[in-house]
């Protein structure tokens, strides 16, 4: 996701001014999970066009193979090219330049982590508003540590990217894959299932930046006041820090499974959200047990 710096921008922040264009939450679900439809006279795309899509699925699959090998600095078209047999002038025919074609794969990451999520919802009674969150949280956690190096390039150190790029795919891609949960959060905000904080203790300053924060991830919406948007950002820090702890390894030298206590975390944030915590299929009920 992206986010402008010192005149450039940065890869893992969604832009405001973007999130301002790209339209708001209704209900906890951006518009633009959306996709467009072909309206019903569209033909079947030219095989000028499916060859292009193909050229262009190809690019976009060894930049992706070349980032998790090397990262984002390991990317680059004449690498691209010579794994394809082009010359990079030509690679200029289907991407703008190394950058659009870096915002390209992110969105495309960020899609297919969006449609692991999406997916695991389905799998559950939609009903089941307590065991889809549960579903939901535990197939991002298991993305994540099936797709490290496409998770820290799409939420660790940024690389850079021109100011004039254009970042709107990999920001409407990165507000499809929160809708998941938006939703099923503000289905619990609807439901009054825990107690908001205290709005006086909410400074200006921090109002001002939980606004941006729901304004930037598409949870804006008349119906969500900021003390709720304080619950979904403490839960999201909670629970993305444990990921992020054991993505990068950082805890490694001291806890060799870390699931144990995502699953402590996930026990101890949900219930204080009003959800009833069931642990994974196949683990011990007494382990995971409700503290005290």
């Amino acid at each position: 996701m992206f986010t402008k710096t010192c005149g450039r921008y940065d890869v893992n922040i969604v832009d405001e001014d973007h999130s301002a264009r790209t339209g708001r939450l209704r209900r906890g679900v951006p518009q633009q999970m959306t996709k467009p439809q072909l309206g019903r006279g569209a033909g079947r795309p030219s095989r000028r066009e499916r060859v292009r899509e193909a050229t262009l699925a190809e690019i976009k699959g060894i930049a992706r193979d070349l980032l998790v090998e090397h990262g984002a600095a390991g990317v680059s078209l004449r690498a691209i090219a010579r794994e394809m047999g082009m010359t990079a002038p030509g690679l200029y025919r289907y991407v703008s330049g190394i950058d659009s074609l870096l915002v390209l794969i992110t969105a495309d990451m960020f899609q297919e982590l969006g449609d692991a999520v999406a997916a695991a919802d389905a799998s559950v009674p939609p009903e089941d508003t307590d065991l889809r969150i549960l579903t939901s949280l535990r197939a991002f956690r298991t993305w994540a540590t099936e797709h490290r190096a496409e998770f820290a390039t799409m939420f660790g150190p940024r690389a850079r990217l021109a100011p004039e790029t254009d970042i709107t795919p990999a920001v409407e891609a990165g507000r499809r894959f929160g809708a998941t949960f938006y939703t099923l959060f503000d289905r619990l905000l609807s439901e009054e299932r825990f107690v908001l904080p205290d709005g006086e203790r909410i400074t200006p300053e921090l109002a001002r930046e939980l606004r941006a924060f729901a304004d930037t991830c598409g949870f804006s919406a008349p119906h969500i006041p900021v003390e709720a948007i304080m619950v979904l950002s403490t839960c999201w820090v909670r629970l993305y820090g444990v990921v992020c702890m054991e993505v990068f390894e950082h805890l490694n030298f001291v806890m060799r499974d870390m699931e144990p206590l995502f699953e402590s975390e996930l026990q101890n944030m949900l219930t204080g959200l009003g959800v009833h915590y069931r642990p994974p299929e196949g683990s011990t009920p007494a382990a995971m047990s409700t503290p005290g």
